[in-house]
């Protein structure tokens, strides 16, 4: 295989973010058997199965090394055009990017961390919530340019930087702590109602075990509350206990809406942030603002 014919690789990205190959050949403005010829050809250059015919059809692990490819050219593509001038009158309009952030970092420090990029050139961001331990998937799927992540290992293709520590302190509403926490914490703890953010939420076990000495993890009575403002809240109304970032339990604490279940105990997550390995001004930008927002946010490492 000596080059990746360019037609080839950008009708693959059509058909991947399309979906299916009549709505990519409807994209690309060629005909439906054109569109499926050219991954064809791209499959056999490669020698590999590059996307599985589902509906919507989905890039296989090597499909996934050459969406990633795709997305890259297009960037670069898009930032030499803005250089040469052939930006907004050319109708390449503002820049999208796409990064995958945390539903936490979401509700505490990253949206403020947007708005101080500044806005010349525009651009438009596209952000997908996924845990931090698995906002990585969408790098290494091409799916996004940049994520904040719990990983301090670079996905292939990308550079990675530490942010700092997000601190999670253990807390409950006073009427839940006198119902369920009157004597050992680790142990009322594993017994007591648990909110968690979803099925991949492993924070409360693993606060319990660092409190417990390596003992089993939170109660098997679990609430699921998938978003960060309304995990807060489930556990400032006694659902349950949790964890909640400390910029979010502090106020609360200070007003007795919360009690700390373990004073002096808390649990501190890494968070990186990995982007592309890409010579592009507005990705450097936006990394730049966020690594300082970060700083200020966030614990040192």
């Amino acid at each position: 295989m000596d080059e990746l014919p360019l037609d080839q690789v950008r009708t693959l990205l059509a058909v991947v973010d399309e979906g299916t190959f009549d709505a990519a050949a409807a994209a690309l403005h060629v005909t439906p058997s054109a569109v499926s010829q050219r991954v064809k050809a791209l499959e056999q250059r490669t020698g590999r199965v590059l996307l599985m015919r589902t509906k919507p059809v989905r890039a296989t692990e090597s499909g996934e090394v050459v969406i990633r490819f795709a997305r890259q050219l297009a960037r670069l593509e898009r930032d030499a055009r803005a250089e040469l001038g052939m930006g907004m009158a050319d109708g390449l309009g503002p820049v999208r990017m796409p990064i995958a952030v945390n539903a936490d970092s979401l509700a505490t420090w990253f949206l403020p961390a947007l708005t101080r990029v500044p806005q010349q050139p525009r651009i438009c961001f596209e952000l997908h919530r996924e845990d931090e331990s698995h906002t990585t998937a969408l790098l290494r799927e091409g799916q996004v340019m940049a994520a904040v992540t719990s990983s301090p290992d670079p996905v292939a293709g990308c550079t990675v930087r530490a942010l700092g520590l997000a601190r999670y302190l253990p807390v409950a509403s006073p009427g839940f702590a006198a119902r369920y926490l009157t004597g050992e914490p680790g142990r009322d703890l594993r017994e007591a109602p648990v909110i968690v953010f979803d099925r991949r939420d492993a924070l409360q076990d693993r606060f319990l075990r660092t409190l417990t000495g390596g003992a089993s993890g939170a109660s098997a009575a679990r609430h699921h509350v998938p978003t960060s403002e309304g995990y807060r809240d489930a556990v400032a109304a006694g659902l349950g206990w949790g964890l909640v970032p400390q910029p979010q339990a502090e106020p609360l604490l200070d007003t007795g809406t919360l009690v700390p279940l373990a004073p002096g105990r808390s649990l501190d997550v890494p968070l990186y942030w990995q982007q592309w390995k890409l010579d592009s001004p507005a990705l450097a930008l936006v990394a730049r603002v966020v690594a300082e927002t970060a700083m200020e946010a966030l614990l040192p490492v």
